[in-house]
């Protein structure tokens, strides 16, 4: 989903380009799902003739402040975007909408035209996103509830060394939740754990105040600078893991192979040549057995190891945390259909792996089946044919 560098991306851009403009025209999508607790109609009432004052953003939302309240708040979701017409705005590296697409796009939740022309809308084609209308959007929640922004109030080193020692929980999980640091998201996570070569299941309380600091020093160093190039990924540095991350495709960073797990919910890259689980989670994996080397067609060295016991232990821990999974033959649920609006034909978000997953298991238990049903079929047939008399001459 867009993290911190994309929504601060669009926030300046409406903050350079829009503010000081009276709202002149307002649609509102008739979308309950997206378009939060008012109607569309109130929503574009609230809007006309308003002018815009000044952009906020805490974390992963933004909400605009008019002369008046109440105040249009917007949190991204997957594929939430901002665009103004004529205007380049950083997108999500996954947006589904592209500068082609006809205007204001069939996927917009949220468009105005100011009075000198310009229009702004706010698009989403997975509605995820939730678009609210609120007299004071940093009182209530979802914003009420963030923890520290990590570009705008940065913990010190000391407090954020102090605070991992009290959480017993892995560090990617821990970096993902919002309510203690806000803005940082999958790919942020990712990068900032490898760039300071930290395994992404290493309990938060159990690091080193070495490698604390160098997190501490990464966040800082990586929001900072995805923020300076306005979220532009071309202009990410090119050793980054964000370049070899998505698709979870095999390949390599620098030189190391780079693999995938289950890390705070979320699909994980990571290179495990480099981060290694550290103390007694070490030790645990140095006492385990491992598993043989799984090579893949491009030829296997000692980087194409599978997980070790104890990480797959952790991964299986934090999967259970979900709730079990529902055992038994009964039958699915009905299918929903998705509407116009839900068009997932581009969903490769992180957030669709369980989908994945769950395709990749049902495919294989089908074709088992079938294997089966064929074998089955083959052994009667056999045995009906040797059961025949034989005709007399």
């Amino acid at each position: 989903m867009p993290e911190l560098p994309e929504v601060e991306a669009a926030r300046r851009a409406v903050e350079e380009h829009c503010l000081g403009k009276k709202i002149k025209k307002a649609i509102i999508a008739n979308d309950t799902k997206v378009i939060d607790s008012v109607s569309a109609s109130d929503f574009e009432a609230a809007l006309l003739g308003k002018t815009l004052i000044s952009a906020h953003r805490k974390g992963k939302n933004l909400w605009l402040r008019l002369d008046s309240p109440p105040f249009p708040s917007f949190q991204f979701g997957m594929s939430g975007a901002i665009y103004i017409k004529g205007v380049a705005v950083t997108k999500y590296k996954r947006s589904a909408v592209n500068d082609t697409d006809e205007w204001p796009s069939k996927y917009s939740k949220f468009f105005i035209e100011l009075d000198d022309g310009l229009e702004l809308s706010f698009t989403d084609k997975r509605r995820f996103a939730k678009v609210r209308l609120l007299k004071d959007p940093a009182a209530v929640s979802p914003i009420s509830e963030l923890g520290p922004d990590a570009l705008l109030e940065p913990m010190t080193v000391d407090e954020f060394t102090e605070s991992l020692s009290k959480k017993k929980i892995a560090i990617k999980a821990l970096l993902l939740d919002q309510s203690y640091i806000a803005g940082i998201g999958n790919w942020i996570a990712d990068e900032v754990l490898y760039q300071a070569r930290i395994h992404p299941l290493q309990s938060s309380a159990s690091m080193s105040k070495e490698n604390s600091a160098t997190l501490h020093k990464c966040i800082k160093e990586v929001i900072q600078y995805a923020v300076r190039v306005d979220a532009d990924s071309s202009r990410f540095p090119l050793e980054w893991i964000f370049h070899f991350r998505w698709d979870k495709k095999p390949g390599k960073v620098n030189g190391k192979k780079i693999d995938f797990i289950n890390a705070g919910g979320r699909t994980t890259a990571y290179v495990p040549g480099l981060q290694k689980l550290s103390g007694n989670q070490a030790a645990k994996v140095a006492a385990e057995p491992r598993k043989k080397t799984s090579k893949r067609k491009s030829g296997g060295n000692d980087d194409t190891d599978e997980l070790s016991n104890e990480e797959e232990k952790i991964v299986e821990t934090d999967q259970l945390k979900k709730g079990p999974k529902p055992r038994g033959r009964g039958k699915k649920p009905p299918m929903k259909r998705k509407s116009d609006d839900s068009d997932d034909d581009d969903a490769g978000d992180d957030n669709s792996d369980d989908d994945e997953v769950q395709k990749k298991t049902t495919k294989k238990i089908t074709t088992k089946q079938a294997k089966a049903e064929k074998a089955s079929k083959k052994k009667v047939q056999s045995s009906q044919n040797r059961k025949k008399p034989n005709k007399a001459k």
